[in-house]
């Protein structure tokens, strides 16, 4: 058994905002059996694949006992863009394994001979079950995680250790969603089709991230000024009215300031020059171009006609097909 006080003081001194601490005790299969039964991951097919280790940490780490839940607040402005908050910085992938390698460094000359597992939110563990677990927030009706002091403007990680602390939290801390059902109706797509449960086929977040084909038509009229990700149920809630900035790894850098027309003009040379190190590079080149397309269709912006022009002669069909809707849809 170790010191929780002294692995909360070298999370903090690593860079994380908030430390919590969960026995690392299995899942009940039904937080995420029953989601994946329905279809709501799309073709995620990863989430089910590895759903064992998901639900049980102890498959990625041997004697596995504790769970440290970390996350790091990412707001730094209230501007509404056409990309969410979370990805017009430098990828918080990166920015929270910096930090957790530092942590695991740390603890590993701390207490010699413990073993860990560290994970940001691409191995297969539930993030937000343990944060809820380890007494950080609760995970609202939008399905993101909320935070007492952060709102839900956070990204989680955590690391599990074979050993014992001194103090676990007792659970997730009280809800406030309350009778506040915002985030439900506010949804553009209506992809939040139930408390705390989200169809990612819907959901705008996956179509502008995740799909690499095109788009279903019936949502691309609901993606006016957005090309990467989806930040409207956040910006809705109120326990996000008053939001604390962040520290300066989380700064937006320049490309978060183009218009939905400046990035769907963007040449190859401009993409190679912006996107490299952010979450961007996900929807690549081609993605994000796509994406611009359906959101001038869905502005109807006429200034707009000359660049869809441009980019229905594209050599990429997706980009191609997006413009010829947009266009469409233009008076």
């Amino acid at each position: 058994m170790i010191p929780s006080a002294r692995l909360r003081a070298l999370a903090l001194d690593a860079g994380f905002d908030l430390v919590g601490f969960a026995r690392a005790e299995p899942i009940d299969p039904r937080v995420l059996g029953d989601w994946l039964e329905q279809g709501f991951h799309a073709d995620l097919d990863w989430m089910e694949a590895r759903a064992a280790e998901r639900l049980d940490v102890s498959r990625l780490l041997p004697g596995a006992r504790t769970v440290i839940a970390l996350a790091c607040n990412y707001w730094h402005t209230d501007d509404v863009g056409p990309i969410a908050r979370y990805a017009r910085g430098r990828d918080y992938h990166a920015t929270l394994r910096d930090k957790l390698r530092v942590l695991r460094r740390t603890v590993r000359e701390a207490f010699p001979g413990v073993h860990d597992y560290g994970s940001v939110d691409a191995n297969p563990v539930m993030e937000k079950v343990w944060a809820a677990r380890a007494g950080l927030g609760y995970v609202g009706k939008h399905a993101c995680f909320i935070t007492p002091g952060y709102g839900s403007w956070v990204v989680l990680a955590v690391m599990v250790l074979d050993v014992e602390v001194d103090a676990y939290a007792d659970g997730p801390t009280l809800e406030r969603c309350g009778r506040c059902t915002l985030c439900l109706t506010s949804c553009p797509t209506g992809a939040i089709v139930a408390d705390r449960v989200v169809d990612a086929r819907a959901c705008l977040s996956y179509q502008t991230i995740e799909n690499d084909q095109t788009v279903p038509e019936p949502l691309r009229a609901a993606m006016p000024n957005l090309i990467f990700g989806c930040d409207v149920c956040q910006d809705v809630c109120p326990l996000n009215a008053t939001p604390l900035r962040a520290q300066a790894r989380f700064l937006p850098r320049e490309v978060a300031k183009a218009s939905v027309l400046e990035l769907a003009a963007m040449t190859k040379a401009q993409y190679d020059a912006w996107a490299p190190g952010m979450a961007l590079v996900r929807a690549g080149y081609d993605g994000l171009r796509r994406n611009a397309a359906y959101a001038l269709g869905a502005m109807k912006s006429n200034e707009a006609r000359p660049v869809l022009e441009r980019l229905r002669a594209d050599a990429d069909a997706r980009v191609r097909e997006a413009a010829e809707w947009a266009l469409s849809q233009l008076a």
